[in-house]
C-alpha cells in the first residue's frame, strides 16, 4: 500500500515540479526510448498543433487537421459571393437551341433612282409655288416618282402610284393639288368646304401631311387646310368644319363618324380624292369605312380626280383601284426601265395574277440602306437588344433608332425597363472614371393606346431630336418622315415582306444612309429565305459580336480579387457580363408584384401577337416552336409563369376530355373579336364602338359562355 501510495505521490506532483513546456518537449525529444504518461503525450501534441498549425498541414494529412481549412474556404467563398452580383455565370448560355447557318443565295435587289437632275422650274407651276419649294422645303430637284407623277396629275388624270418608301410621294400629289386649286377661275372661299380630301391611315401621318400642305400653301393663304383624327375633341372639329376646310386631311374612321353625325360636312365641291398608304388603309377593317366615304362622295359629286399611293401593290389596293379610279395611269418607278408608264388595267391584271402568290412580288429598297439579321436564342433576346442599344446610342453616339414591337403592352414594358436599367435609374454606384463616358440615353414610346395629346408630343419631340430611341408598334411604320433615323430594329418580325419594307422605310429616306436589323429566333431562320424570294438581301451579324459591346461598360464587370484586367474580348467574360445585365433586368422585374404582373402582361401580349401570323407563315412562326421558359427570360422573368394557361404554349397538351363544340366556336369567335380590337387600337380613329361592346356583354351572359377564358 505504501509503495502504491508512494507511486501515486511520485506521479502526482511531478508535473508541478517540472520546468516550462519547452523543457518538457525537449526531454521528450531527447529520450525517445522512454514511455511518458498518456496524458502528457496528448497535451504535448495539442500544444504543438496550436503553435504551428501551418507546418502540421504541410507535414501531416490526418482528418482533424483538414477540417479547419475547409471552414476557411467556405468562409472565403461566402465573402467572394457577396461582392458578386450573381451566382450562376452560364445559365443564359445553357440548353439553347443551335443557331442554324443561313444558306441563301445573294439576290440582286430592286433599286430605284431616287433623284433626277430635273428641277421644279421645268414644270408649268406658279412662280410662288416654285419659290416655296426651293426656300421653305429646301428642295431643288425632283425625285423619280415626282417627275413621273406631277405631269400626269396636272393633266387631270387618275393615277395609281407605286414607289418605295421615302421617295417623296407626299409632294408628288401635294404640288399638283396646290397648283390646281390656286389656279381656279373663281377664287376659293373658306366657306366653300372641301375641294380635296386626303385619307391617311394614322394620326401621326395625318399631322405630317397637314404640316406639308401648310408649307406648300404659304403663298396662297386663302386656301385653308385642316385635319380630322381620332383622339381630338369632336366639338372643336365640328366648329372647324362649320368655318370651312378646303383641303381636308383625315383618318377613315373619324371621317365616317363625322359623315354620320355632323350635318355641316358636305362634298359638293370636292374635286380631289387622294388615298395615301392605300394598302394600310384597307387593312384591319378600314375597307368598309372607305366604302362609306366613296358613297358619300358619289352621292354629291360623281366627277373628281382620284389618286392612290402606296409603297406596295396588294390585292386590296387593286380592288380599291377598280372601284374608285377612272381609267387611271399606273406609275411604278421600279418598273420604269422595263415598262415605263402604262395603262393601269395592265398593271391590275398583273397584280391580280400575282395576288394569289405574293412570293412573286419584288420590292424596291433604298440604295443606301444596309440590312442585317441576327439569330438569337429566346433567352438572350433581352440582353442582345440592350447591348445593341448601348453600342449604337451610347458608345458610338450620334445615332437615332426606332425599335418595332408587335404589341402596345411590350412597348410600355420595355420602355420602363430600359429607362430604369439602361439609363442608370437603378444604379447606386457611379461608373469608374476609367470607363467610357456615360451618354444619357433618351427613350421615347409611341403606340395606339396612348392619349392623342401624348402621341403628338412624343412624335414632335422625336421629330426634332438628333438622337434618341423610339420604341413603337406598327403605328409608326407607315409614311412617317422622321429625319436622321440611322437604325431600324425589328425586335418582332413583321407579318409580311410588305410590312418589312414599310418598317425599314423609316430610314435611308430621300437618298440618305440608313441601317436595319431584324431579330430572329433559330426556329425562324427560314424567314430570311422568304425575304430573299422578294429580292430583299440581308447580311448576318453574329450575336457574339453584339454582346461583346458589353465589355465597354464597367457597370457589368465581374469583380474578382486577383483577376488580371482583360485585354480584348474574352468570350467567357462577355458571357459573365451578359449574365450580370440579365440579373439587373430580373432584379428590377421582381422588385415588386406590380412589375411582375406587368412583365406577364407583356409576355401574354407577345404570345397573342405570335398567334396572328398569316397561315402561309405558320411553318416559320408557330406558337408550338416557342419555349415558354426561355421566352419568359426575355421579359425579365426568372421562371415560366403558371397563370397563362388560357394561351397556347410550347409544352401544353390537349385535354382528353372534349369540350362542347358550341363553346369552342364561341371561344374562337371571342378571340377573333379580341384580336380585331387589339389591331384596331393601333389605328383607332375615334369611331364609337360602344354598340359592339354591349352586344359582346349580352353574349357573355348566355348559358355556356360564362367559363370562356378572357
Amino acid at each position: 500500500m505504501a509503495a502504491a501510495g508512494t507511486l501515486l505521490l511520485n506521479v502526482g506532483p511531478a508535473p508541478r515540479s517540472r520546468s516550462p513546456q519547452s523543457n518538457a518537449l525537449k526531454r521528450k525529444l531527447q529520450s525517445p526510448h522512454g514511455n511518458p504518461p498518456l496524458k502528457r503525450k496528448r497535451k504535448a501534441s495539442v500544444n504543438t498543433f496550436k503553435k504551428c498549425a501551418t507546418e502540421a498541414d504541410r507535414e501531416k494529412g490526418n482528418s482533424s487537421q483538414k477540417s479547419l481549412p475547409k471552414k476557411q474556404l467556405t468562409h472565403n467563398r461566402n465573402e467572394s459571393q457577396k461582392s458578386k452580383p450573381f451566382i450562376k455565370t452560364s445559365s443564359l448560355f445553357k440548353n439553347n437551341p443551335d443557331i442554324p447557318e443561313i444558306h441563301r443565295k445573294a439576290v440582286q435587289q430592286v433599286q430605284e433612282n431616287v433623284f433626277t437632275t430635273e428641277s421644279f422650274s421645268e414644270l408649268e407651276l406658279h412662280p410662288h409655288l416654285i419659290s416655296t419649294i426651293n426656300t421653305v422645303l429646301k428642295i431643288n430637284s425632283m425625285t423619280s416618282v415626282q417627275k413621273q407623277t406631277i405631269p400626269v396629275l396636272l393633266q387631270g388624270k387618275d393615277a395609281l402610284v407605286r414607289s418605295q418608301t421615302g421617295s417623296g410621294k407626299t409632294l408628288a400629289y401635294g404640288i399638283p393639288l396646290v397648283q390646281s386649286l390656286q389656279g381656279m377661275e373663281s377664287k376659293i372661299q373658306r366657306s366653300d368646304g372641301p375641294y380635296a380630301l386626303i385619307l391617311v391611315p394614322t394620326r401621326e401621318l395625318a399631322l405630317q401631311s397637314f404640316d406639308t400642305m401648310q408649307k406648300l400653301l404659304k403663298p396662297f393663304a386663302w386656301i385653308v387646310p385642316g385635319v380630322l383624327m381620332g383622339g381630338e375633341k369632336r366639338k372643336s372639329e365640328k366648329a372647324r368644319l362649320r368655318k370651312g376646310i378646303n383641303i381636308l386631311i383625315s383618318t377613315p374612321g373619324r371621317l365616317v363618324d363625322h359623315i354620320k353625325s355632323t350635318e355641316c360636312i358636305h362634298f359638293r365641291r370636292t374635286q380631289w380624292l387622294i388615298i395615301d398608304e392605300a394598302d394600310r388603309i384597307l387593312d384591319l377593317g378600314f375597307e368598309k369605312d372607305v366604302a362609306v366615304i366613296l358613297n358619300a362622295l358619289n352621292a354629291e359629286r360623281e366627277t373628281r380626280q382620284n389618286v392612290l399611293l402606296s409603297a406596295t401593290l396588294t390585292e386590296g389596293v387593286t380592288r380599291l383601284a377598280n372601284i374608285s379610279l377612272n381609267d387611271p395611269i399606273s406609275i411604278s418607278v421600279a418598273d420604269e426601265i422595263r415598262n415605263g408608264i402604262k395603262p393601269a388595267s395592265q398593271t391590275d391584271r398583273q397584280a391580280s395574277s400575282s395576288s394569289n402568290c405574293m412570293d412573286q412580288e419584288n420590292f424596291a429598297v433604298p440604295e443606301k440602306l444596309k440590312q442585317y439579321v441576327v439569330m438569337v436564342p429566346s433567352k438572350l433576346r433581352l440582353v442582345m437588344l440592350a447591348a445593341f442599344i448601348l453600342e449604337k446610342c451610347k458608345f458610338e453616339k450620334h445615332h437615332k433608332m426606332i425599335i418595332f414591337f408587335s404589341s402596345c403592352e411590350q412597348v410600355e414594358f420595355y420602355y420602363e425597363l430600359f429607362l430604369k436599367v439602361l439609363s442608370g435609374g437603378l444604379e447606386s454606384e457611379q461608373p469608374e472614371p476609367s470607363s467610357v463616358s456615360s451618354a444619357h440615353l433618351e427613350f421615347l414610346r409611341l403606340h395606339g393606346n396612348m392619349d392623342q395629346e401624348e402621341r403628338t408630343e412624343v412624335f414632335q419631340e422625336f421629330l426634332k431630336s438628333k438622337t434618341g430611341i423610339l420604341l413603337c408598334t406598327d403605328v409608326a411604320a407607315r409614311g412617317l418622315d422622321l429625319p436622321q433615323v440611322t437604325w431600324i430594329v425589328q425586335y418582332n418580325a413583321p407579318a409580311s415582306p410588305a410590312e418589312y419594307i414599310h418598317r425599314i422605310g423609316r430610314t435611308a429616306r430621300i437618298g440618305c444612309r440608313g441601317n436595319s436589323l431584324l431579330v430572329l429566333a433559330p426556329s425562324e431562320a427560314e424567314y430570311v429565305s422568304l425575304l430573299a424570294s422578294h429580292k430583299i438581301n440581308v447580311s448576318e451579324i453574329k450575336m457574339e459580336k453584339v454582346l461583346s459591346s458589353l465589355m465597354k461598360d464597367d457597370r457589368f464587370k465581374v469583380h474578382r480579387p486577383g483577376r488580371k484586367k482583360s485585354c480584348g474580348t474574352d468570350p467567357q467574360e462577355v458571357r459573365e457580363r451578359a449574365t450580370v445585365l440579365q440579373t439587373k433586368f430580373e432584379n428590377y422585374v421582381h422588385s415588386s408584384e406590380g412589375t411582375v404582373r406587368w412583365a406577364k402582361k407583356a409576355l401574354q401580349s407577345f404570345l397573342c401577337a405570335y398567334t396572328t401570323y398569316p397561315r402561309n407563315l405558320k411553318h416559320i412562326f408557330h406558337i408550338k416552336s416557342l419555349h415558354l421558359g426561355h421566352i419568359a427570360k426575355s421579359f425579365g422573368l426568372r421562371d415560366a409563369p403558371q397563370n397563362l394557361t388560357s394561351l397556347p404554349t410550347a409544352g401544353s397538351k390537349k385535354k382528353t376530355k372534349p369540350r362542347p363544340k358550341r363553346s369552342d366556336l364561341l371561344k374562337k369567335t371571342h378571340r377573333k373579336h379580341r384580336l380585331a380590337e387589339i389591331l384596331r387600337s393601333e389605328y383607332s380613329s375615334g369611331i364609337d364602338t360602344g354598340v359592339s361592346k354591349v352586344k359582346r356583354k349580352k353574349k357573355q351572359r348566355k348559358p355556356g359562355n360564362q367559363q370562356i377564358p378572357t
